[in-house]
């Protein structure tokens, strides 16, 4: 079964209803002080007994809220318009928020692919979007949210490396993806929620990092990649160099050197260009070759 509309009657017009029926309560027990016929006395007790019934089948309806209507067991629609309104006074009237809400789940540990444990937490942003599903096809729909959420995320990071040192590979990580795992979290999540009528309007991860057990290491193995990466640039950038330097010194003919001077001059350059500390300058005062 599908959520269908149920129309109740304008709670306005009811309240004039019910004013009749205590005026016409009033007017009868005007009439019955002079005297009355035992057809007044039963009127008046159909009336009298009308009363609270009748304010029984008011209810109101705020903006953004619904009201999911059951007859002894038996769903008789949902209504979603706001306002006041008067229904069957023998239905049993179940408030459901359609409100977008928001879900900020609690740092789980979890393993990753690689199997570090890793803290993450999601926020989500979910509203209901089928109000027959969120009452009936599951106990409590908001722990149903809470539970489903947590099991997403331990799955989705059984899927993805936290990070990737290996620059060569392209595979996408939690932290380097966050596009495509938010997308996939999203994803996973809707599937999950729609047997709840849950409609999931956003979902992305909000924290993420390594658990405090293994923080430290991976933050060191995280400096010396950065440091490694840095010196390979520097490297390559002072190889170039040289190599410019020994092509120039060619070309124009200012000084013709052998090859042992060659390698002389490369080892002082490289000394000087990767060094991360400043080089100090030593004057030779003697001739090439001392």
């Amino acid at each position: 079964m599908k959520e269908k509309k149920n129309q109740p009657i304008n709670g306005y017009y009811m309240l004039l209803v019910l004013a009749a029926v205590i005026v016409s309560i009033i007017i009868i027990i005007s009439q019955m002080e002079d005297g009355g016929s035992p057809a007044k006395a039963i009127s008046l007790m159909v009336l009298i007994v009308s009363i609270p019934l009748l304010i029984r089948g008011f209810f109101f309806i705020y903006p953004n809220g619904s009201r999911v209507l059951t007859l002894f067991g038996a769903y008789k629609g949902t209504v979603r318009s706001h306002g006041l309104f008067w229904t069957n006074p023998f239905f049993a009237r179940k408030s459901i928020s359609l409100r977008a809400r928001n879900f900020d789940s609690e740092r789980v540990k979890v393993n990753d692919k690689l199997g570090n444990p890793i803290l993450i937490s999601v926020i989500l942003v979910w509203r209901v979007a089928d109000t027959f599903k969120a009452a009936f096809e599951v106990d409590l729909y908001e722990s149903f949210v809470r539970v489903q959420t947590d099991a997403a995320v331990r799955k989705l990071s059984s899927l993805y490396s936290y990070d990737n040192f290996d620059d060569d590979q392209e595979e996408i990580t939690l932290r380097s993806g966050v596009q495509q795992v938010n997308d996939d979290l999203e994803q996973e999540l809707s599937e999950r929620l729609a047997i709840a009528g849950i409609e999931v309007m956003e979902a992305r991860v909000g924290y993420l990092a390594y658990a405090p057990e293994i923080a430290n290491a991976m933050l060191k193995r995280q400096q010396a990649e950065a440091i490694v990466s840095a010196r390979f640039k520097i490297v390559e950038g002072a190889v170039g160099m040289v190599e410019q330097a020994l092509e120039e010194l060619s070309q124009k003919s200012i000084i013709d050197l052998d090859e042992e001077k060659k390698a002389a001059m490369v080892s002082n350059l490289m000394v000087i260009l990767c060094s991360d500390k400043e080089a100090t300058p030593v004057v030779n005062a003697g001739t090439l070759h001392q």
